[in-house]
Formats: structure tokens, C-alpha cells, sequence
């Protein structure tokens, strides 16, 4: 099946928008990775066992990034994560400890950094190129055909 007339993928999302995409994922690559990796590299203070999940998966995350810096759309489900993950800390974790006025000093830190994600990333993420490609896009398939 031939593409020819189809639209880049690119072209669907403006330069302007690609450069604030690449922006977004150094930021990850510079402030997640400056953060959690002196962490995992120094094993600080030997985490219990699901902060040292945590600690590898933001690890991941900002490795990660690095390659949205060259591939911005390709990397997107990155940030579709990213934005996942802190909704869901906001309104599981977050609200239920704001309201009963139960934030200590390092939730309350969490609390802002994700609630800053929670409303940033909408505004990063090119949800008209999402909608296209993933929502109404034709899914790869379930298996081959016969030849």
C-alpha cells in the first residue's frame, strides 16, 4: 500500500509546537534526571522498596526523554504518561491529603510538581495529533494476513 499524498506526520504539528515539545522533554531530561539520578547512583540511603520503583521509573522516564528531544511526536506517549501519572497522584494521593489539611513539607513539594504538570501538559501536548493519530489512526494489526 503506497503513502504517496499522505501528509508527513510532522506537518500536522507546527514547528513553533515541535520546539516547545522538545523544550518539555529536556526539561525532563535536565530537572527529573538532575534530581533522581544522584539518588539511584549514590543508592541514598538505601530507599524501601517501592521509593526505589519509583526512583527507577522516573530514572526511565528521563532516559527516555532524551530521545523526545530528537523524535518529539514519536515520544509523545512519554508525556501522555507523565500527564497520566500526576492526575492520578493528584486525585488519588493529593486531594484527599489537601482537604483534610494533612500535606507535610515534602507531600506539599510532590503536590506542587504535580499539580504544575496536571496543568502545563494539556497545554504542551498537540491533542489535535493525538486525536488523529491514535484515536481515529488505524491501529497496527492483530496479525499477518496469509500469504
Amino acid at each position: 500500500m503506497s503513502d504517496v499524498g499522505a501528509v508527513p506526520a510532522g506537518a500536522e504539528v507546527s514547528i513553533a509546537r515541535l520546539y516547545v515539545l522538545r523544550a518539555t522533554y529536556l526539561l525532563l531530561v535536565v530537572g527529573l534526571g538532575s534530581m533522581i539520578w544522584p539518588l539511584i547512583l549514590t543508592h541514598a540511603s538505601t530507599p524501601e522498596h517501592m521509593r526505589g520503583v519509583t526512583w527507577s521509573l522516573l530514572g526511565a522516564l528521563s532516559l527516555l526523554a532524551v530521545l523526545g528531544i530528537r523524535h518529539p511526536l514519536r515520544m509523545l506517549p512519554l508525556l501522555l504518561f507523565e500527564f497520566a501519572w500526576k492526575v492520578i497522584w493528584v486525585v488519588a494521593m493529593g486531594l484527599p491529603l489537601w482537604s483534610a489539611g494533612q500535606l507535610d513539607a515534602a507531600t506539599r513539594d510532590t503536590w506542587h510538581s504535580c499539580l504544575a504538570g496536571v496543568v502545563l501538559m494539556p497545554l504542551v501536548i498537540p491533542w489535535g495529533y493525538v486525536w488523529r493519530q491514535w484515536i481515529r489512526g488505524r491501529g497496527e494489526p492483530w496479525r499477518r494476513g496469509r500469504a
